[in-house]
C-alpha cells in the first residue's frame, strides 16, 4: 500500500504539460490509487487483528475495507476504531445507523457526519444527550453551524 510514485524526469515533465489541457476531473485520473487485490484485502484482513488500535483504525477509515471487515472493527473496543467505521463513506448504511447509537459520543459525532445516515436518525440525534453530537445534528440538517 505505498505511496511512493517513481516517474521519470520525462514523465513528469509531460504530466505538467498535459495537465493544463485537462479539466479538474480528468486530472484526478491521472492520480488514481492502484487497484484493490486480493492481496490488499488478506493484509487489510490481518492487520485489522493488530495490537494497536492506531492500525486498526487506518484498516476501518480504508473505503476499499470488505463491509464483513468492517462491520467486525464496528465492534472493537476501542472508541476510536468504532469512530473510524462510522465516518467511512463506504460503510453499510445500516452499520453506519447502528454506530449512531454507539455509548461512545465520538462516535456518534462521526456517525451523524457520514452522509449516508438517513434524516430521521440524524434528526433525532439533534436531541442527543450529548451537546457536541446535538450540534453538529443540527448543522446536518441546517439548523447551525458547528462551533
Amino acid at each position: 500500500m505505498s505511496c511512493i510514485r517513481f516517474t521519470t524526469t520525462a514523465q513528469r515533465e509531460s504530466m505538467r504539460r498535459d495537465a493544463a489541457a485537462l479539466a479538474a476531473a480528468d486530472q484526478a485520473v491521472l492520480h488514481l490509487s492502484p487497484p484493490m487485490t486480493a492481496s490488499k484485502i488478506a493484509r487489510l484482513r490481518l492487520l485489522a487483528g493488530h495490537d494497536r488500535a492506531t492500525i486498526r483504525q487506518s484498516v476501518a477509515s480504508n473505503r476499499s475495507a470488505p463491509q464483513d471487515l468492517l462491520a467486525a472493527l464496528a465492534e472493537d473496543r476501542d472508541p476510536g476504531v468504532r469512530g473510524e467505521v462510522a465516518k467511512n463513506e463506504a460503510t453499510d448504511p445500516a452499520l453506519v445507523e447502528r454506530l449512531s447509537h454507539d455509548r461512545d459520543a465520538r462516535v456518534r459525532c462521526w456517525a451523524v457526519l457520514n452522509p449516508t445516515l438517513p434524516r430521521p436518525r440524524v434528526e433525532e440525534l439533534a436531541a442527543d444527550r450529548d451537546a457536541q453530537v446535538a450540534r453538529l445534528a443540527g448543522w446536518r440538517l441546517g439548523a447551525e453551524v458547528p462551533a
